[in-house]
């Protein structure tokens, strides 16, 4: 029997923190293991409470989300995050998926739109509800702007199906170095698997060449 998936929600709004949890926990495959009002909380009960996923919002006293999902990949790289937030602003948006949060969720959107975004990120997907979805649409061409030139480069080939060998052969850099950017690319675009980054760079024109990649 597959274990139900571990979440932590970070809300400094008490009635908040319990509305979600009582929505959430109506589906049998989640349990919520905690509810805490700051990043500071979540850095000092993370091992105890050893979360699949953390629900965070942003706007928190003493330590807001931002810093404390970095703080937390840092520590434990295969934590979800998955920001639940009121803002709908790109900047918000694309900052959270820049400091490595798997999705990005508006607090006003269906109560089990909320169960489906923490299903689609501990799958290792990104999830973006509609909302936030609009907010940060690329337009035509785009190649992903949070990426380096040199990050942008090894997207393609790994997306191209290159080994960390082969793109490390290709561009004269050593293996580890492939690794380290891959790690660095993955974490930025909140994706997980190399399907992931093929699929992304399908959708953003890497691929067919729309975008310049160098």
């Amino acid at each position: 029997m597959t274990q139900p998936i571990r979440v932590l929600i970070v809300d400094d709004h008490p009635m908040v923190a319990q509305g979600i949890q009582s929505v959430i926990e109506d589906n049998a495959g989640i349990t919520v293991v905690g509810t805490l009002g700051n990043g500071r909380a979540v850095l000092e009960q993370l091992d105890t409470l050893d979360p699949d996923v953390i629900l965070m919002d942003l706007n928190m006293p003493e330590m807001g989300g931002l810093t404390a999902t970095e703080l937390v990949l840092e520590r434990r790289p295969g934590t979800r995050i998955l920001i639940l937030s009121m803002h709908d602003n790109p900047e918000y948006i694309a900052s959270a998926l820049s400091h490595g949060a798997m999705g990005y969720v508006l607090k006003d959107v269906p109560t089990d739109e909320i169960a489906e975004a923490i299903e689609t990120v501990m799958r290792g997907e990104r999830y973006l509800c509609t909302g936030a979805e609009g907010a940060i649409a690329p337009k035509s061409g785009d190649v992903p702007g949070a990426l380096t030139g040199r990050e942008q480069t090894i997207l393609l080939q790994l997306a191209q199906g290159l080994s960390n060998k082969e793109v490390a052969l290709a561009l004269d850099i050593s293996v580890r170095t492939v690794e380290t950017h891959r790690k660095n690319i993955k974490r930025k675009l909140g994706i997980s698997s190399t399907a992931g980054l093929t699929r992304y760079a399908l959708e953003h024109g890497v691929l067919q060449g729309t975008g310049n990649p160098l």
